[in-house]
């Protein structure tokens, strides 16, 4: 009996999927295990392998399709096997099967055909000599130029349909000899991207937690000065070289553990508590956005934090995140300090009930001790979800993370 290849759920929040790839034709055998598809997921793109052994029977999609969760991609069986009775039944469920896959492709082809030599005939343009009767100018414009000795065909109208007017030609220089500087003429472009499922998927959930979430924001300043001299210390000892966000991300988790109704979710009818803490790491890709998850971050050194954000941004870059290693944050952060921005809110990460935005470390004067001297100073800001988290809670959880990044010899023990 022939058997189904379908679009199987890759992903916790899968609803869809591109075929980026497909690397199987009608006739080839395959094996279980053999990668059939690269299928770009909401989080990343995944190799599609097959659980079947045989011969391909039929193929129902192809590369660049966009298909639902169960869609048929293709039949597997025996060699000339009657397979019929499956397409049926695929196509009673409301999906589109192609059943006469030559016709098609042949019919694509004289579509593709024709489609080009319309294109070719739209980009043929005629030159005709130009003759002031075809210009298009007020009665008034052409006395003008005339009076002038202004050349219409050197200049650009911005009436309607591009008609020349008495204003177009005010500005018009003349000379002795009578020519004028012809005007810059523009010309407008466009471009359509598809929209990738990773782009679909980060519109989606980030307006669920906007629309759904009512989000306020409290904003600190940090002084940063023990901090950047804890970091310019650890980096003359340790092997790999520790950034300013390794250490916001400890001081995170010890601040988390010590404000612990922070480190939560929000279920309608239950609030979730966490007990331990991981934290999400939001890196930018090529198309949007991927959130790495350092799992029982508190428990690990800065050095060890460092190491695994370098590992995951690597693969994060390079589409290779596996979809575990972006699941079970309990609280996100974001840093945009990188790109110069000094201060910025963030939309929560769903299921998480708070997100930190961290802005660039910069200069200035402040006054320290009773006496006024350059600091490194370091916005950050909290949005909460305040069904779950209150204005206290989310002040107190700041004041424990300045803290700790004040006195960040804390962070080392």
């Amino acid at each position: 009996m022939a058997d189904a290849i379908r679009l199987g759920r890759m992903t916790d929040t899968m609803e869809e999927g591109f075929l980026a790839d497909l690397t199987i034709k009608v006739g080839d055998k395959i094996k279980a295990g053999d990668t059939l598809a690269e299928v770009e997921t909401d989080k990343a793109t995944l190799p599609l392998e097959s659980y079947y052994t045989g011969t391909v029977l039929h193929l129902a999609a192809k590369k660049g399709d966009t298909l639902k969760i169960g869609d048929l991609i293709a039949v597997v069986g025996k060699e000339g096997e009657d397979f019929s009775a499956l397409l049926k039944q695929t196509a009673d469920s409301g999906q589109h099967t192609t059943v006469n896959t030559a016709a098609v492709d042949s019919g694509s082809k004289q579509e593709e055909v024709k489609s080009e030599i319309r294109n070719q005939k739209s980009e043929i343009t005629i030159t005709e000599p130009a003759s002031s009767d075809r210009i298009k100018a007020s009665p008034l414009a052409r006395t003008i130029a005339k009076e002038k000795g202004i050349d219409l065909t050197k200049v650009h109208g911005s009436g309607e349909d591009g008609r020349i007017t008495k204003r177009d030609l005010e500005n018009v220089s003349t000379s002795s000899n009578k020519t004028s500087t012809p005007a810059f003429v523009g010309k407008e472009n466009s471009r359509d991207v598809r929209v990738s499922q990773m782009r679909k998927t980060i519109a989606k959930r980030l307006s669920e937690s906007k629309n759904g979430a009512p989000h306020f924001y409290l904003t600190m300043d940090i002084n940063m000065d023990n901090a950047v001299s804890i970091r310019t210390q650890l980096n003359t000892i340790l092997p790999s070289k520790v950034s300013f966000n390794d250490i916001v991300i400890k001081a995170v988790a010890l601040a988390l553990r010590q404000n612990p109704n922070v480190n939560c979710s929000w279920l309608g009818d239950t609030i979730r508590y966490y007990d331990h803490i991981h934290i999400g790491v939001a890196v930018a890709v090529e198309d949007g956005l991927l959130v790495p998850v350092v799992k029982f971050a508190d428990g690990k050194t800065i050095s060890q934090i460092s190491t695994e954000v370098k590992a995951l941004a690597e693969k994060a870059t390079s589409k290779k995140l596996l979809p575990q290693e972006m699941e079970g944050n309990t609280f996100t952060i974001s840093n945009l300090g990188m790109f110069g921005i000094e201060e910025f809110t963030a939309i929560i990460n769903p299921p998480d009930a708070c997100i930190l935005a961290v802005g660039a470390i910069r200069q200035e004067p402040s006054v320290i001790n009773g006496e006024i001297r350059v600091a490194n100073k370091m916005k950050v800001t909290l949005s909460s979800d305040h069904r779950v988290v209150d204005g206290s809670t989310g002040a107190k959880f700041l004041q424990s993370l300045k803290q700790g990044l004040e006195n960040p010899v804390g962070l080392l023990l």
